[in-house]
């Protein structure tokens, strides 16, 4: 019986032993380079190194958007044991302020991993980089910082959460400003935890390039707050406004009230981040007789003085009625404009033949898109004379049975006061590589001549009297010359234009006898006063007075001698907060380029510019306070690393009576 035992246990040892021989040899002999391989493949792996999008900044290098380094944390329940989910509880619970019950709820979730922390800023991660527990990692997440919140969030854009662009410059310019993504080969251990790195796989990422706008942010918050102002004033579901120079086809300010924070993108809808502008047709109405008078004295068809009889206000003109708000017996062209009669211009089109007036108006842009650098833009709509009816033309003069966007009306009226040439709009003035190398530089991109520079000269004097004595008057301004035209239109609703609802617009130019800048506004459905020249004139004069004051050295020699001192006082201070941005733009260019990998001396730097130096510099920071530095973690002049977080303390220093931050 013993012995039959010890025979068994004998026999079990030896099968026990033959069979982890069986395994050994086929693990290591006959498996060895499959398990070697996945062994590797759990052990060693590729990592994607995410690029830096590029900056973006206005035309005087002022930074608008850019990048935060912040750090998104996760768990993988299926490693995390359940003491470590009460250590990491604690943790979290620590240095993010939140409930321990918070994060321990997340633990006993369902699912494979969870995200513990969504993008963590850079001063919380850094107390958690080398925290380590079981199942436990994180990944960099940049954000994209909109510096000023809603300024120029129509042409900014936004990126998604896959940072890819969605409109405005984001969308049209996401491929250069994405960069290219790099590769790097990395060792991790059982449990997951990074061991090496190997650098000479490593293929680093590629940043981005920058774009510097043609947009004057200066420009840019003025009109955005009068437009916001008209608004509250007179009422209206929205506004639009555009400020192009004229010479270049440069877009200096375009804006839409009511706007939206590109940092909190989801909490707006669809249509106020829809870019009307761009994307929405209108009926212009009387703004579009500057279009109409341009083609008939470049044809030579009137004469500037020579007396209309407009009827006394009312024209029966073949079964149609047309009507002026303020009648008159006789006006002379000149006065036909000045006081916006339609029955004056109805007349007068009439000595132009269909193919002509059509290929002015083709000419000066409508029924095809301007090919701004934006995406959505519709091209409105302009038919041809064949698809004309009797009363086409005559509607068409004062801008009826044709749609068009801002843009395009922008453009076209900037050719007839610019001497007679159609630009291509711009939003681009500049894009640089990483490396400060320039990829593209813009230039003005004539289309056409439209009208010579005879008719131009001629319209830019019966423009000013339009606003000197005419339907402009309230913006007349007695700081700059300004010309431009009024414009009310009726809307359509449910097909039938409505006696309620009206577009009211103004489009002008400044000062007179050099014009440097375009600007159109447009007031949807104002409550108070409905005529363009009630509503949309007051905004754009009070938008061109606050840009000739704080930009007084561009305008000084169009102002009136007795208006220079009181102007140059009330912006004296702003004069010398614009030397100063100035000087520090130029600060900045210089530390940059001096730091060669070192960190520069930021003591007594605005936090604005702080920002700009390090993130040229790929350098992560930390800001405790605003205002000015006093004080940096990393010593001026030591060579930088990866991953080191500089902290800049601040504090608010008071200059000339106000706070600089």
């Amino acid at each position: 019986m013993i012995n039959s035992r010890a025979l068994l246990i004998v026999i079990s040892m030896f099968l026990f032993f033959a069979a982890l021989i069986v395994k050994l040899v086929d693990i290591q002999i006959v498996k060895s380079e499959e398990l070697k391989y996945f062994a590797n493949k759990q052990q060693v792996g590729v990592e994607k190194i995410p690029a830096d999008r590029g900056l973006v900044y206005d035309r005087n290098n002022v930074l608008l958007e850019y990048n935060r380094h912040d750090i998104s944390f996760y768990a993988d329940l299926r490693m995390v044991s359940n003491k470590s989910k009460i250590d990491i509880a604690e943790k979290f619970s620590l240095v993010f302020g939140k409930r321990k019950t918070h994060y321990l709820n997340l633990l006993s979730g369902k699912g494979k991993t969870i995200c513990l922390e969504k993008k963590a800023s850079s001063e919380k991660a850094i107390q958690l980089i080398g925290y380590k527990k079981i199942g436990l990692f994180y990944r960099e997440d940049p954000t994209r910082v909109y510096h000023y919140d809603n300024l120029a969030s129509h042409v900014l854009g936004y990126v998604n959460t896959e940072y890819k662009g969605l409109t405005g410059v984001a969308q049209s310019f996401n491929t250069v400003l994405k960069g290219e993504e790099g590769l790097r080969i990395v060792e991790k251990n059982a449990i997951g935890d990074l061991v090496s790195i190997e650098d000479r796989e490593t293929k680093p990422a590629i940043p981005g390039n920058n774009l510097y706008l043609t947009i004057d942010k200066s420009y840019q918050s003025i009109l955005e707050e009068e437009l916001k102002n008209g608004l509250k004033e007179y009422g209206g579901s929205s506004a639009i406004g555009i400020i192009m120079d004229p010479n270049t086809g440069e877009l200096l300010a375009l804006a839409n009230a009511d706007d939206f924070n590109p940092n909190e993108y989801w909490k707006f809808n669809d249509d106020v981040r829809r870019n009307k502008a761009l994307t929405d047709t209108y009926e212009p109405g009387s703004t579009f007789k500057v279009i109409t008078f341009a083609s008939l004295i470049d044809q030579k068809l009137c004469s500037l003085h020579e007396s209309i009889y407009v009827e006394n206000g009312n024209y029966r003109f073949k079964r149609v009625n047309i009507k002026d708000n303020h009648p008159h017996s006789h006006l002379t062209t000149t006065q036909v404009l000045e006081q916006s009669s339609n029955i004056g211009v109805a007349k007068l089109v009439q000595r132009i033949d269909d193919e002509t007036y059509y290929k002015y108006l083709r000419g000066f842009g409508f029924g095809y898109d301007t090919s701004v650098q934006l995406p959505g833009e519709a091209s409105g709509l302009l038919r041809k004379p064949n698809q004309w009816s009797a009363l086409s033309k005559t509607y068409l003069s004062f801008g009826y049975e044709i749609s068009v966007t801002p843009i395009q009306l922008i453009a076209a009226f900037s050719s007839i006061i610019n001497g007679g040439i159609l630009y291509q709009p711009q939003i681009i003035k500049r894009q640089v590589r990483y490396d400060g190398s320039v990829v593209y530089d813009s230039s003005p991109k004539e289309v056409r001549r439209v009208i010579s520079e005879e008719t131009s000269r001629i319209m830019r004097n019966l423009l000013s009297n339009a606003v000197i004595k005419g339907t402009g008057k309230n913006a007349n301004s007695e700081l700059i010359s300004i010309g431009g035209k009024t414009g009310t239109s009726q809307k359509l609703v449910d097909g039938r234009y409505s006696r309620a609802h009206y577009n009211s617009s103004f489009v002008g130019f400044f000062p007179v006898d050099n014009p440097k800048v375009a600007m159109l506004i447009l007031v949807n459905s104002p409550n108070v006063g409905k005529y363009g020249g009630l509503v949309a004139a007051p905004i754009f004069k009070n938008v061109a007075e606050r840009i000739v004051s704080n930009h007084i050295d561009d305008f000084e020699k169009h102002i009136p001698d007795e208006r220079i001192i009181q102007v140059k006082y009330m912006s004296n201070q702003k004069q010398k907060d614009s030397a100063y941005d100035r000087l520090r733009s130029i600060e900045i260019n210089d530390a940059v380029s001096i730091a060669d990998n070192c960190m520069p001396d930021l003591s007594n730097v605005a936090v604005r510019d702080a920002i700009n130096i390090l993130t040229q510099l790929g350098v992560k920071y930390k800001i405790n306070g605003s205002g000015i530095i006093f004080s940096q973690s990393i010593s001026p002049g030591k060579k930088l690393s990866v991953n080191e977080i500089c902290v800049l303390n601040c504090t608010e220093l008071t200059v000339r009576g106000a706070s600089v931050y």
